[in-house]
């Protein structure tokens, strides 16, 4: 349930009102005009879509001055909502404000000192988890990883043809990557790397399942942020697929094993792929676009795009999976590879 309040020039009073009882709310207000000609408008929706609403009012106001639109999310009200309109708002699709999700991913593409301490200490922690063989290391890791920002917001901003955010989000993740996997090398340089370890030996293990599991995890964040769902855990599915292939390839390049760490590489090639292609068709999926024609018309093309590319990277990197067998291992001689 969602509380919007707008403030707006008088003279814009009548078409606002006809925008909110075109959208048909559960309850509205609006007032008089105050001393500064500005008049308040209070908008009660309950789970539906609010979107077309907003860009409604939005466009009206657009060219005017004082205008303000505010989003507050309603815990509950008194008396509750009547049956007719509990069922209206269960048939309708639940889908976030675009400017909502906006505000939520935003964080990802800036960079910061925190993100990259927790890029380096969650490296730390998963790569000395995969070389002990240690599940809960490597869970702890995946829980503190910071890396599904950045994927949430280089998704969303492809979705709205956003080319700031873009590439804002993508200079992000892959300086976060770069963090991790040099962190990774150093580490793999001054310790016996445990190639018996199976943590470390399955993230060279790139298989459909593989395949399966990155688009899962990219279906997952882009719903936990279209409908408003906290996405903590799904942020830990996300680190699933980057982290550990990430931690993986320092390991094994740092101890001069470049075979297996190509093959990390590929894992986390195809999970970065798949991720970015399941969560733009789910913002496809939930209408997430632009609100202008023109932006949308730019977006419709960027986004026509990236699914394209990204699909030719998914079967390149399938037909790889298949030539290379990649799913089988080669002969390791010695337990574990170390410094002379």
């Amino acid at each position: 349930m969602r509380m919007i309040e707008a403030s707006f020039p008088d003279t814009l009073g009548e078409r606002v009102e006809n925008a909110v009882k075109e959208a048909k709310p559960i309850y509205y207000r609006l007032f008089e005009a105050d001393e500064t000609g500005l008049r308040l408008l209070k908008v009660f929706f309950g789970q539906d879509d609010t979107q077309k609403f907003v860009d409604r009012v939005q466009s009206i106001c657009e060219g005017h001055e004082g205008w303000r639109l505010m989003v507050f999310p309603v815990e509950a009200t008194v008396p509750p909502l009547s049956e007719e309109d509990r069922e209206d708002d269960q048939r309708r699709r639940r889908v976030a404000l675009r400017e909502e999700i906006y505000e939520d991913v935003a964080d990802g593409a800036e960079l910061s000192i925190d993100f990259f301490l927790l890029t380096l200490a969650s490296t730390v922690v998963a790569a000395v988890g995969l070389n002990a063989d240690s599940v809960a290391a490597v869970i702890g890791a995946m829980v503190i990883a910071p890396l599904l920002g950045p994927v949430l917001a280089f998704s969303f901003g492809s979705a709205l043809g956003d080319t700031g955010l873009t590439i804002r989000s993508a200079r992000n993740a892959l300086t976060g990557l770069g963090v991790g996997i040099g962190s990774a090398v150093l580490i793999g340089l001054f310790i016996d790397v445990n190639m018996q370890s199976t943590e470390l030996v399955s993230r060279t293990d790139v298989g459909i399942d593989s395949i399966a599991l990155a688009l899962a995890a990219g279906v997952a964040a882009a719903l936990s942020v279209s409908t408003g769902v906290s996405s903590a855990l799904v942020g830990v599915m996300v680190a699933v697929a980057l982290l550990p292939p990430a931690a993986a390839i320092g390991l094994f390049a740092g101890a001069g094993e470049f075979v297996p760490a190509a093959r990390s590489a590929l894992l986390l090639a195809v999970n970065i792929i798949c991720i970015l292609l399941a969560a733009q068709g789910i913002y496809a999926y939930k209408g997430i676009r632009p609100r202008t024609w023109f932006e949308r018309k730019s977006a419709e093309g960027a986004v026509r795009t990236n699914i394209l590319v990204l699909g030719a990277l998914l079967l390149a990197a399938v037909a790889v999976i298949v030539l290379a067998q990649t799913s089988t291992l080669p002969a390791i001689g010695e337990t574990t590879v170390g410094r002379p």
